[in-house]
């Protein structure tokens, strides 16, 4: 069995896509859920098509070469020729910040905006404006990383998971932009303290935040990348290695 894929906690819960003899199953992670999974070796996830997953034995993890798929869109600044069908599509320019002062500027299709902010575990964002298509709002967009960026890493996020956004930092921002329309997302977790960034796939789950789930173990709360997951063989069982515990354990 592994670990092939996930999905980002947007309207419905984080899950993990999980393979075993050719057959892909949902692995959903709602807050409640017990997971008892060591993790093994870890190589290509393959790909998938649906409900069927196409095995791939190369050691790069979590693709290989061949399973790598390029977005052409990752580092456009609007001087290209729109090379997907979406680009013609009308575009939101957005900031995303998280807590408790990190800002990035991104772009999506205006219809799927709130999506693509809690895909990213948005604590708070703006509207900046809405323009025709995706080379304007890249255009667009390049302009404003030049002062905000364009990039959050999660550990960056997950550092900031026990706090909330700083109203002030909040309030300059949208002085300077302006923004027509703001969000303020909650996800649920009311976490007292950070928890720790760690890659596992056992213990109670507490809930997700975009693409990193949190997982409570023998008293310590854990935050996992779900990305990190993916290409990891899962046998049943506690890991093998010591996990780092939290303050609150020994409480």
């Amino acid at each position: 069995m592994q670990v092939v894929g996930y999905r980002a906690r947007v309207d419905d819960h984080a899950a993990l896509l999980v393979a075993e003899d050719g057959a892909v199953t949902v692995e959903r992670l709602v807050p409640g859920t017990t997971l008892s999974y060591r993790l093994g070796e870890r190589h290509c996830a393959g790909a998938v098509d649906g409900d069927i997953h196409h095995g791939c034995d190369a050691a790069d993890a979590p693709y290989c070469a061949e399973h790598t798929s390029r977005w052409p869109c990752a580092r456009c600044t609007g001087d290209c020729g729109k090379p997907i069908e979406a680009c013609d599509e009308e575009h939101a320019v957005y900031l995303a910040a998280f807590a408790p002062d990190t800002v990035k500027v991104g772009v999506t299709r205006s219809w799927r905006i709130e999506t693509r902010l809690r895909e990213q575990g948005a604590d708070r964002a703006a509207h900046l404006r809405t323009v025709a298509d995706g080379r304007i709002a890249r255009q667009v967009e390049a302009d404003i990383a030049s002062d905000l960026g364009d990039r959050v890493r999660v550990p960056t996020k997950i550092a900031g998971f026990a706090a909330t956004v700083e109203e002030s930092f909040w309030e300059r921002l949208c002085i300077e932009y302006d923004p027509p329309e703001t969000y303020d997302f909650d996800y649920g977790l009311a976490l007292p303290d950070r928890p720790i960034a760690e890659t596992l796939a056992t213990g109670i789950v507490r809930g997700a935040k975009g693409r990193v789930a949190v997982l409570e173990n023998a008293g310590s709360v854990y935050a996992v990348d779900l990305r990190d997951l993916v290409g990891y063989e899962l046998r049943e069982g506690e890991p093998e290695r010591e996990l780092q515990s939290s303050l609150g354990a020994f409480g």
